[in-house]
């Protein structure tokens, strides 16, 4: 990316609408789609957002593929089934941590369990920085956290001051869901060679003294070493951040690559190939590919911060 659509190495408030996506089918579920955003189309190696929930609903999500990328599901209410096509078989739970890698191709499928249960989730990818990292799945039931007055922050990955997560990332970032208790304020300590992001989950919080409710993403910029945050009723937030990604990527369906070629042959490879394995226990049942545009598929450039 050229040097005016890089982000400004400075602190700033930006607010990135999200945006309700149908995914229709069987699955009858309707998400808030946060990022990739238009002008943002990641914050650190953080290429995808979406919250589904809360909603009744039966999330049955057959077998599909994905590469480029690793997937960070984070429930708030409900359990999840998760099978992919190592062979792994779990259940995700609130407070625990699925983190799958798809390398150079993976394919899963996940089911809520019980009858249209009450589902609240964040379902993130992180962008691999480079090609042929081994595909793999891990699952984090106990977490660290980072305490400081009302303020409790588990971290999903990465490091948020002294607490770091197990979880095997590729690029220096941090994940964290902030809890904060009524009439708390805390400071959030932040590294300034990252950009950050925060998505308020619940509640309203006061970010550096800006108000920000749940919905939009506050982008935060670079340059921050803390973050002074507040809530007067208690509130919930994902904080996310990470050196900004040095790659342009194309992201189309659920594949990450550098190129228009790159994400033609993961599609061929899903329709006619075994590149993404089979995951067992759904027999020839998967998600088929949708048609690729009828244009070449091109990187999405970086906002300009500064005008």
């Amino acid at each position: 990316m050229s040097d005016l659509d890089a982000p400004a190495k400075r602190p700033t408030v930006e607010w990135f609408e999200s945006r309700s996506v149908p995914l229709g089918g069987i699955r009858g579920m309707h998400v808030d789609r946060v990022l990739p955003h238009r002008s943002l189309p990641t914050v650190g190696a953080w290429c995808f957002l979406d919250r589904f929930g809360p909603q009744r609903v039966d999330m049955r999500v057959l077998p599909h593929p994905h590469c480029g990328l690793q997937t960070v599901t984070w429930p708030l209410s409900g359990e999840i089934r998760h099978r992919d096509s190592l062979g792994s078989d779990v259940l995700v739970r609130p407070g625990q941590l699925n983190l799958m890698t798809a390398g150079h191709g993976i394919a899963h499928s996940e089911f809520s369990v019980g009858d249209a249960p009450l589902l609240d989730a964040l379902q993130l990818w992180l962008a691999l920085p480079v090609t042929g990292i081994a595909p793999g799945f891990e699952q984090h039931v106990e977490l660290p956290s980072y305490a400081r007055g009302g303020l409790r922050a588990t971290v999903l990955v990465g490091a948020l001051g002294d607490a770091v997560s197990p979880a095997t990332v590729h690029t220096p970032l941090v994940g964290a869901d902030l809890e904060l208790a009524p009439g708390a304020a805390a400071s959030v300590p932040l590294r300034p060679d990252f950009e950050h992001a925060l998505l308020v989950l619940t509640g309203e919080i006061e970010v550096d003294g800006t108000p920000a409710a749940a919905g939009p993403l506050l982008y935060l910029g670079t340059g921050r070493d803390t973050l002074t945050i507040s809530a007067g009723d208690g509130a919930r937030a994902m904080l996310l951040g990470g050196e900004p990604f040095p790659h342009e990527l194309v992201m189309w369906w659920n594949f990450v690559g550098r190129s228009h070629e790159d994400i033609e042959a993961a599609r061929a490879a899903w329709e006619t190939g075994d590149r993404f394995g089979h995951v067992t226990g759904h027999g020839p049942e998967r998600v088929p590919a949708p048609e690729l545009p009828g244009v070449r598929l091109r990187p999405r450039p970086r906002h300009r911060s500064e005008h």
